[in-house]
């Protein structure tokens, strides 16, 4: 059944039935909904696709940053010709202040070998790739298409109803991909509606530049890549990160932060990623680079203690739409990928018993809390978010950090135990003592 067909069914010229039947209907075309789709398709299910954008990966964005072996359960062996950027040899954390950067990081060949640990991409490349993936396997997928509404029998979704003429689709098992703003299960009354301080506001500019200037920059070698996260002043101390990841023939430079703090001020993201690319440490890496592409997107931040219930009655949730992103480590299109795989593999289950209930689809959030890492890292980082928006990690702590490092190593005429006394006065003044004991007493119990 080709896409022009679905557009006309139910109409005098194609004769078609009116009530058009898949055996899985996946809502979404990002990471999640294809590879559910492609799992679904290669069992041989007679999977539908329905993506709101004009191409799969046109509207989305992340950082750029995907790591190869939760997607290689999917797609084995993708990194061998899928359009991949540059594979990540060294990882970088910087602490920030107005003018001045503390380096972190860590640098390896073995991050390359066998089977790579991760590549930078970009989503509108990847996103179509997998989704020729998902074509090839069987899987049909019809663009430029809202889902308006899904579509219930006496408690049991059946199918959903599209923003086209005569939309109705059917199928046993509606998988929900579709992104971060989740208005279908909302409608289901599977979560709550979407709140700021559940989700960060992120803008990202694409920078192109000469590879042979790249690699320069980076100390990098053909084909090779690094990336950087940024905490502290490119947020103004807000809860958020930034970030500068190389590609092939550009960089991607970015920064996300919480909506409900981005609601306290005056200023607008884009003011931010300007005030970033004029940063001492970071305008020398992008100079001369043009821009080629700006974009701005939510991204969850809810964690585990706002996952919704992933499954029920003939439905299942996957990708963003269940906050399954895990923002401190920078780790969203990995859980993405894992869950739509699980969730395929537990509509393959529910073909094979004949059983679309709640109770055969909640071996989804079993099966993905027993195979994959994400539950358990979700669940170990769910107080982190307040922690962070509780103490002040992100604006006191970078300056004091930076001022320390400034004094101890800056050589005059006091010795080095005085710049030691200067510097535990200085903490003092900046931050008291209990204060600094309870952030270390609470970190520990949100991090560890």
């Amino acid at each position: 059944m080709t896409e022009t067909q679905v557009a006309e069914v139910g109409t005098a010229e194609t004769g078609m039935p009116d009530k058009l039947e898949f055996d899985v209907i996946v809502v979404g075309a990002g990471p999640a909904g294809l590879a559910a789709g492609t799992v679904c398709a290669r069992a041989g299910l007679d999977t539908i696709i329905i993506e709101r954008g004009r191409k799969p990966g046109t509207k989305n964005m992340m950082g750029g940053v995907l790591y190869t072996r939760p997607t290689a359960q999917v797609w084995p062996e993708f990194w061998k010709e899928a359009p991949l950027e540059r594979c990540v040899i060294e990882q970088n954390q910087w602490i920030m202040t107005e003018d001045s950067v503390i380096k972190m990081g860590y640098r390896s060949p073995h991050f390359a070998e066998g089977v790579p640990n991760c590549f930078t991409v970009l989503r509108v490349k990847i996103d179509q790739y997998f989704a020729e993936q998902a074509e090839a396997a069987g899987a049909l997928i019809i663009n430029e298409t809202k889902v308006d509404e899904v579509l219930q029998d006496d408690g049991h979704v059946v199918g959903v109803r599209t923003g086209r003429a005569d939309g109705d689709v059917y199928a046993p098992v509606v998988i929900l991909a579709e992104g971060v703003n989740p208005q279908l299960t909302c409608a289901l009354g599977m979560q709550e509606d979407l709140k700021p301080d559940v989700a960060a506001v992120t803008v990202k500019e694409v920078l192109r530049l000469d590879p042979e200037i790249i690699e320069e920059r980076f100390g990098l070698n053909e084909g090779e890549g690094a990336t950087i996260e940024m905490f502290g002043a490119p947020t103004r101390g807000m809860l958020g990160t930034a970030f500068l990841y190389t590609n092939q023939n550009s960089l991607s430079l970015g920064l996300g932060v919480l909506l409900s703090e981005f609601a306290e001020i005056p200023d607008t993201p884009h003011d931010l990623l300007q005030e970033l690319k004029r940063h001492p440490a970071v305008a020398p890496l992008i100079e001369g680079a043009e821009p080629a592409e700006y974009m701005a997107h939510l991204i969850p931040e809810g964690g585990y203690n706002k996952m919704p219930t992933l499954f029920g009655h003939g439905v299942m949730i996957a990708g963003d739409a269940a906050q399954l992103v895990n923002g401190l480590h920078r780790e969203g299109s990995n859980h993405a990928i894992l869950s739509g795989k699980t969730a395929a593999e537990t509509a393959i289950d529910a073909h094979e018993k004949g059983n679309f209930s709640a109770q055969v689809l909640g071996h989804y959030r079993q099966r993905l809390a027993e195979t994959a890492p994400t539950i358990a890292d979700l669940r170990k980082y769910r107080k982190a978010t307040k922690f962070m928006e509780h103490h002040p990690v992100l604006s006191v702590y970078p300056a004091l950090a930076a001022w320390a490092f400034e004094q101890m190593l800056t050589v005059d005429d006091k010795t080095k135990r005085q710049k030691q006394w200067e510097i535990i006065k200085e903490a003092l003044r900046r931050r008291k003592p209990w204060g600094m004991a309870w952030d270390a007493i609470d970190g520990g119990l949100s991090f560890i």
